[in-house]
């Protein structure tokens, strides 16, 4: 399966990015591998899939987005993890908000942690 990093290319490549929050992904399970790409949905007429990586899931559980702005010593844990050291949480809740459709603090999300393969 592939998981795209769309928004993250630069912090994926560079293996900063160690947790990734999804609207969605509640098949995935510890142990499933997955390939992470550049783009998976939307793609041009002649446009491939390019893969960046292999991954495995380290953990995947449900959250409210906001428990990174509740708690802020773990929400600056997870923007580092995700990528961001230098986004505080609440920067790292408005990006997340912006970037996917219906999101809000109050959602609740899978905090997926993988590892590189």
């Amino acid at each position: 399966m592939n998981m795209s990093f769309a928004l993250t290319k630069t912090q994926y490549r560079a293996r900063t990015k160690r947790v990734t929050r999804r609207m969605g992904w509640l098949k995935l399970r510890e142990g499933d591998t997955f390939f992470g790409v550049e783009k998976s949905q939307g793609l041009k007429k002649g446009e491939r899939v390019v893969i960046m990586g292999e991954n495995t899931c380290i953990s995947k559980r449900r959250e409210p987005l906001r428990r990174m702005i509740d708690d802020p010593g773990y929400g600056k844990q997870e923007c580092i993890k995700e990528g961001f050291p230098e986004l505080s949480p609440e920067e790292f809740v408005r990006f997340f908000c912006a970037t996917h459709h219906g999101a809000t603090p109050e959602s609740i999300i899978s905090r997926i942690e993988f590892d590189y393969i």
